[in-house]
């Protein structure tokens, strides 16, 4: 029931991911932001009249019950900012999205490298890629990418192939199949890996979508490495919002004579690391002394950053109920005499500050540090 909640809140026309975010964290959850007053909403920020009314008109509840269903049937589930599995480096972009739909396995702490590049590759390109990424993937990095043609197909087929994981993002929903030539591998990708995307289930893969898309491919990531790209492709845009997030930049070199080579070689002479063998990145990741490894489990703790954020009344007494030891979610309940959805809600505001983390089984603890 909770996912008809989210969805239907998404599903209001005006509330985009940020909208979407100040709601949660003043009434704690979808279904207490959709039941909310119009009084009550109208004092949120960005929440226009017009938001107001599509909320009460309830329109969204036939699109909710809609996609409910069809979540059910697709092998697909739901994974929202307050589930254990939602991936922390998401909380650092500007708008992350509320949930994604999944696929299989998701980790909230992984290390991750991004590896992008042109749909018209090279073969050397393709080979380059298919080596790259099998071999970070051998050293226990998951390898994210868009699941186009070309470089991408090239990096997750290289890293399943070199028995690691492999993350694909989707401009579409994810029960379309894009480009209908990789459904071999959007079935082995599912089973080894995982399949993300923001868009509801049926969404055609428009040309508008994957703009979108790449700002989720480096939010997933530590670092995003670029193979083959044009001047003006969608590989540069990930690159930049890569910079934009924090997250380093790499390219391979190319062909001074080809087209595709140029975006690329502009982002070396830019100041992007300039990649030709897997220990650049190794090294940069500082993962020097990791030894090679096939396991397709390659969850990584990354170090989370303390806060000097202030705390409301209600995170401090929280936060003084979490211990270094991780105590279960309905224990917390119980003491603080909190709803679990008031708690939830807290919860995610210490995740994002960097206080606290969650465990699978819900279970918090503070962060070390």
């Amino acid at each position: 029931m909770d996912d008809f909640y989210w969805i239907g809140l998404k599903a209001v026309p005006g509330i985009g991911n940020v909208a979407f975010r100040r709601l949660l964290e003043r009434f704690d959850t979808p279904e207490a932001a959709l039941n909310a007053s119009p009084a009550a909403l109208s004092g949120i920020r960005g929440i226009a009249p017009a938001v107001i009314e599509g909320i009460k008109s309830g329109e969204w509840r036939r699109f909710a019950e809609k996609e409910c269903r069809r979540l059910e049937v697709s092998g697909a589930c739901l994974v929202t900012y307050i589930s254990h599995d939602y991936p922390k480096s998401l909380f650092e972009i500007p708008d992350p999205p509320a949930f994604l739909y999944v696929k299989g396995k998701l980790y909230s702490c992984e290390l991750s490298i991004a590896i992008v590049g042109s749909r018209r590759a090279t073969s050397y390109g393709v080979m380059t890629t298919g080596k790259l990424a099998g071999a970070l993937a051998g050293h226990g990095v998951c390898i994210v990418s868009g699941m186009a043609r070309g470089v991408d197909t090239a990096a997750h087929k290289g890293a399943l192939q070199a028995g690691g994981r492999s993350i694909g993002v989707l401009g579409c929903g994810i029960d379309k199949i894009y480009p209908p030539e990789n459904r071999a591998l959007f079935g082995e990708m599912a089973g080894k890996g995982c399949l993300v995307s923001e868009f509801p289930l049926g969404t055609l893969p428009l040309a508008e979508n994957f703009p979108r898309r790449n700002r989720i491919i480096s939010g997933l990531s530590s670092g995003v490495l670029v193979v083959e790209a044009a001047e003006k492709s969608g590989s540069l845009i990930t690159a930049q919002y890569a910079l934009e997030q924090g997250r380093d930049v790499f390219a391979v070199p190319g062909n001074i004579s080809i087209a595709t080579s140029r975006g690329s070689n502009r982002l070396i002479k830019q100041g992007a690391k300039l990649v030709d063998q897997p220990q650049d990145i190794l090294d940069e990741l500082n993962l020097q002394n990791r030894s090679p490894s096939g396991t397709t489990d390659s969850r990584v703790k990354k170090p989370e950053s303390q806060t000097t954020q202030p705390l409301s009344d209600e995170e401090t007494q929280v936060l003084q109920a979490v211990s270094s030891y991780p105590v279960h979610g309905d224990d917390l309940v119980r003491k603080l005499s909190l709803s679990s959805g008031k708690l939830m809600a807290i919860m995610l505001h210490l995740e994002i500050k960097g206080l606290v983390k969650r465990t699978p089984g819900n279970y918090f603890s503070l962060t070390a540090p």
